[in-house]
């Protein structure tokens, strides 16, 4: 019997292959889902997108299969979608997500700790990682790209993704606009097939803000902004930000950081060098990899926190920009259509490029391709060298609460005083808000003082700047100066990536003090202030007065921005599109209607591109017929910035734009706050009480009146002397005692025309009330 046994086993072993047992990581790998068993599909099929209820029922399937992942709910959108991020670590490390959630506290702020106590802390803490993706809808890689990182990240068991989840926490944000992803999907799926394939959507992609999302990130106003600040930033100080971004499709393949030149002076230097360190790290393993076409310092700078809260709470931000496609849909890019940027032309190597790429097809599955890799390569780097990343997180926050203590910061001030002013308490509020909810510390004194030879009132709010994120408070309270930048000498200026200013003090309106020693007077910890609500009197709650505002199908930001605004004053409105305009009878529906920036081409022409037939078409000759005759029919008409040359030329306004046709290199100032006189006879200037009359222009016209009989200057630019306040101007004397604001009769009514952006991206505040003149 033994025999036989024997002899039956034998056989069974070598007539059989040989099939190990599964390690428990086998079968833990095994058991992870892939997003094609959720969604249907694998990330990166060609013209296969998801909807937003699909991505996280991926994310909740995942975390039902593996105790490495952890998801959160952390709100609802705009919309009243889920807003959800997925924490990623061993399981261990998930267990005890609160336990180093107060490491990281400690870590983040010196002050709490000794020497010893740090030292210890690095070596048990985690590097935190915070990845975030998919905040503009249209670059569509960034929801695909996310699913397939978390299911490597929690399934995969090769060494270096054991290490990232050994060493790091990664927070894993996979939309920072989970309604802008389902308007895309709605929009591309209706459009497979047809002429408009791969073209983006004809409305706003984030419902107030489009593209603009991604400015927010020091005002505040978008509740996604802030469900992202209150509840990763703040409570988890990640040292580490990965930003999943794609670009245009005629230059490189794939932008890393370094960043170009200008960087904000008040960013701690150890973080632009962490930026490069690994930015380039990332290049070397992709490039090692095998991926070609990679930038470096080229387009992208680190000049502005619109973009960056991360420089000033002690982070490095990796920003990288894979080349789109169409939407989802496949294209063909020869190798000769390539363009240059700065600093580099995908046609040539060099320092800052490596390889080029030999041009052909480019699909969504590349995007994902090298999206995937480059995050991989910033994790797997991190986690090799957690304990360094770690301690130079600490030695930034050492720096921080020196305050002018710090190597380069002896011309810091020790405090800034924001002086208590009745008159401007809302302003004052709005302010404190953003600075709260950025982490700033704010003291109230409670008696009056002075310093340097100034006399403040009690309830004067005091900033020390020997703080954890004071360099947040001084970039946002101070003026900025930004470089002359040319793109070769005598040449013209080398354009910022975004706006050269954010000055709060003069977008707000109201004062503030740097004073260069340390405060010395009685103060309290101010508690978080609460809102004071925005009033627009006599527009707030009033439906009598008939507002309309222009929805163009070209969609405009700046429109998305006006409805913010007046959604948060109560202002009533009602949107109308080109067709409605075109068919007339203005007068009989409307008192006032509202044209947002945007170039007269498009508000004329509206969407350019093979559009279906009912959106295409502007305003068109008969649209300017039918403002003209609302207008002489007693109406109002209210155009802000680019749109004001629209309303000039399109009514026969007797207004010239002065900068119409001119050079760059001749007056040049891309998004900078001006100085202004404004005419306070007018009725239209009522209620401007910032203490420095200050317009944010970008982009915009300024006036000559042609017949004083029918145009009124409400608003002049100094007849000498230079403006600007804040930000980059060049070409001075191109608007001086120019008209930076007009109203012009026309039959019995008017139409106001703004040279500049009173309500820019929701911050100029302090020039609201100009808006709300002019719509009474």
């Amino acid at each position: 019997m033994r025999f036989r046994l024997f002899s039956a086993l034998t056989f069974l072993a070598t007539a059989l292959p040989f099939t190990p047992a599964l390690s428990v990581a086998q079968r833990a790998a095994s058991a992870v889902p892939t997003p094609a068993s959720v969604i249907g599909f694998a990330p990166g099929t060609d013209r296969k997108l998801p909807e937003w209820k699909q991505v996280v029922a991926y994310f909740h399937t995942l975390e039902k299969a593996s105790p490495r992942i952890q998801v959160h709910t952390l709100g609802k959108t705009t919309l009243g979608r889920p807003f959800v991020a997925a924490y990623i670590a061993d399981s261990a490390t998930i267990a005890n997500l609160a336990h180093y959630r107060g490491i990281q506290r400690l870590l983040s702020d010196p002050r709490l700790t000794t020497p010893g106590q740090v030292t210890r802390l690095q070596v048990d803490g985690k590097l935190v990682i915070l990845v975030t993706s998919s905040i503009h809808s249209t670059e569509v890689g960034g929801i695909l790209t996310p699913m397939v990182l978390a299911q490597k990240l929690v399934g995969d068991e090769d060494d270096n993704t054991r290490s990232i989840r050994r060493n790091t926490i990664v927070i894993l944000v996979p939309s920072l606009n989970p309604d802008g992803v389902d308007i895309v999907h709605d929009w591309y799926a209706s459009s497979m097939g047809t002429p408009w394939e791969g073209s983006g959507p004809p409305v706003l992609y984030h419902h107030y803000t489009g593209h603009d999302d991604n400015r927010d990130w020091y005002a505040f106003t978008q509740v996604e902004t802030q469900m992202v600040i209150d509840s990763l930033y703040s409570p988890w100080h990640p040292a580490i930000v990965n930003d999943i971004h794609q670009q245009g499709s005629s230059g490189t393949r794939l932008f890393i950081p370094p960043y170009m030149d200008p960087i904000e002076p008040n960013i701690d230097p150890i973080l632009m060098a962490g930026v490069a360190q690994m930015g380039k790290a990332m290049t070397w393993r992709m490039t090692s990899d095998g991926f070609v076409g990679i930038a470096n310092n080229t387009s992208y700078d680190a000049w502005t926190p619109a973009r960056a809260y991360q420089h000033y709470h002690g982070a490095i931000r990796i920003l990288t920009e894979t080349a789109s496609a169409d939407v989802a849909s496949p294209i063909n890019v020869p190798f000769d259509s390539l363009r240059p940027g700065y600093n580099v032309d995908p046609k040539k190597t060099g320092v800052d490029f490596l390889t080029t790429w030999p041009g052909g097809r480019w699909t969504i599955g590349d995007i994902v391709r090298y999206q995937t890799a480059a995050t991989m390569a910033l994790l797997t780097q991190a986690a090799a060298d957690h304990i360094e990343w770690v301690r130079t997180y600490s030695q930034v926050e050492r720096n921080a609460v020196m305050g002018n203590r710090a190597p380069g910061r002896e011309d810091w001030p020790a405090t800034i005083v924001i002086p208590e002013e009745a008159a401007r308490d809302t302003a004052i509020n709005a302010a404190l808000g953003i600075l709260q909810r950025g982490q700033v510390e704010v003291r109230r004194a409670t008696s009056a003082f002075s310093a340097d030879g100034k006399q403040f009132p009690a309830g004067s709010y005091l900033i020390y700047t020997a703080q954890p994120y004071a360099a947040f408070a001084k970039t946002l309270l101070e003026d900025q100066h930004y470089p002359n930048l040319f793109e070769y000498p005598g040449g013209p200026p080398k354009r910022p990536y975004d706006v050269t200013a954010q000055t709060l003090p003069l977008l707000y309106g109201f004062n503030v003090a740097f004073v260069r020693d340390s405060v010395t007077v009685a103060s309290t910890p101010l508690a978080p202030v609460r809102a004071i609500p925005w009033v627009a009197k006599g527009l707030s709650n009033n439906k009598a007065r008939r507002i309309a505002m222009f929805q163009n199908w070209a969609p405009s930001m700046d429109q998305g921005w006006t409805q913010w605004v007046f959604d948060q004053y109560h202002v009533p409105y009602t949107l109308i599109t080109a067709k409605d305009i075109r068919a007339g009878d203005l007068s009989s529906r409307f008192d006032a209607i509202v044209l947002p920036d945007q170039n007269a081409r498009q508000i004329a022409g509206g969407p350019r591109g093979p559009y279906p037939d009912s959106l295409k078409g502007g305003l068109g000759d008969d649209g300017a017929k039918q403002l003209a005759a609302f207008v002489n029919a007693g109406g109002t008409l209210v155009a802000f910035n680019a749109a004001s040359n629209y309303a000039t030329e399109a009514l026969s306004l007797p207004v010239k734009n002065v900068l119409a046709d001119v050079r760059p290199k001749d007056f040049y100032a891309p998004g900078s706050l001006f100085k202004v006189e404004f005419d306070r006879a007018n009725p239209l200037a009522a209620g401007m009480t910032a203490p420095t009359p200050a317009v944010w222009f970008e982009g915009g016209p300024a006036f000559e009146v042609t017949d004083p009989s029918r145009a009124t200057i409400v608003a002049r630019y100094p007849a000498q002397g230079n403006p600007l306040l804040s930000g980059w101007l060049l070409g001075a004397d191109r608007i001086n005692g120019k008209a930076a604001m007009v109203d012009v009769k026309q039959g019995k009514g008017h139409v106001v025309l703004f040279g500049f952006r009173p309500q820019y991206r929701a911050q100029s505040m302090s020039t609201y009330p100009l808006v709300w003149n002019a719509l009474r």
